[in-house]
């Protein structure tokens, strides 16, 4: 393809990066004449060009990336913009171990974890619609999974003593239940049930009146269960083991168990599109990000970033991704938009 000495994009993958995250660029003419390096840029700023030919660049997204674009330059020469959804970071000092979670007024919740038995000054934090980060629960040991109920409290399980405690929009802390073992993922049913991950091999299912019964048993994890729901009702579960070729499982409301999907290293964080799709914080043949794996068990990496550990796809094409240390913000239109928080 004849390119007239300008660079041309031609497909980017994956389409959404956070910084730090690596794409790869497809087109012509990426060589100049004088076969000078070419830059990739993200707005003002410019990323590392990992790997370069005269028709695909890798490129590495920098932390000061300032647009929904990526350029390529050849000297004097500059391709179109060409769209990318890119994470702008919103909250950072952070440590969450699982997804944010969203209410209805569009509060996002992420916690500082710390290591298991740690108590920190401010276990969760809250991150208003305007961006403002503010320090929420301070009370908590360990707080893990995060959800939303149906009551427009927050749940939050704590992996340090196995309970799972509700907080009230005015950040008033109550336990809730106790004996969940090392209580990591949680998820809310379409009844308002709780399910709970007991990542030493069970996940409990908690009703409104608080009874608490064996759902399920899995393969321990090393780390944490993570839980979502698909729209048509059955329970997905990621655990990281010591497996490089880890699995999803999902759980029938029955309690059935069956592999979805294996493959991923150390998969984590999950979310529904409503379309069905599935996107989990893992790694894909040696690459990191976001994987999204269809009803039928294909995956792509759809996000590239190093450090996830989970996310909220919202319906009004809004992601947020969380990383061991920090929440990001993406215009992200996946596929299907998202359920309704």
């Amino acid at each position: 393809m004849k390119t007239n000495g300008i660079p041309k994009i031609e497909r980017v993958e994956p389409a959404a990066a956070i910084p730090g995250g690596e794409i790869t660029i497809q087109g012509a003419g990426f060589t100049g004449g004088d076969h000078a390096r070419p830059e990739v840029r993200f707005g003002s700023a410019a990323g590392s060009v990992l790997l370069a030919s005269s028709n695909v660049l890798v490129a590495r997204v920098p932390e000061d990336a300032d647009s929904d674009a990526v350029r390529v330059q050849t000297g004097e020469a500059s391709s179109h913009p060409f769209p990318i959804a890119l994470g702008a970071l919103i909250a950072d000092n952070l440590n969450p171990v699982a997804n944010p979670a969203v209410d209805r007024e569009r509060n996002v919740y992420v916690t500082f974890s710390g290591q298991r038995g740690q108590k920190v000054p401010v276990s969760l934090y809250r991150v208003t619609p305007s961006r403002t980060v503010k320090p929420y629960v301070t009370q908590l040991m360990n707080p893990t999974g995060l959800a939303v109920g149906r009551d427009g409290a927050l749940y939050v399980s704590c992996r340090s003593d196995g309970t799972v405690h509700r907080v009230t929009p005015d950040g008033k802390s109550e336990q809730w239940v106790e004996g969940m073992g090392i209580a990591t993922g949680v998820a809310f049913d379409r009844a308002d049930n709780l399910y709970v991950g007991d990542r030493s091999g069970t996940i409990f299912k908690i009703g409104a009146d608080r009874q608490i019964f064996v759902f399920a048993t899995l393969e321990p994890s090393m780390s944490a269960y993570h839980l979502a729901f698909h729209p048509g009702g059955d329970l997905y579960v990621s655990g990281p083991t010591t497996s490089s070729f880890d699995r999803v499982y999902r759980i029938s409301p029955a309690g059935e168990v069956e592999v979805f999907y294996k493959g991923l290293g150390r998969p984590q964080g999950m979310a529904f599109d409503n379309a069905g799709n599935l996107y989990v914080a893992a790694s894909l043949a040696g690459k990191r990000g976001v994987v999204r794996i269809s009803g039928d068990g294909r995956a792509e990496l759809a996000l590239s970033g190093n450090n996830i550990v989970g996310l909220v796809i919202e319906p009004s094409k809004h992601t947020f991704v969380a990383t061991n240390s920090s929440l990001y913000s993406l215009n992200w239109s996946v596929e299907g938009n998202a359920l309704p928080a």
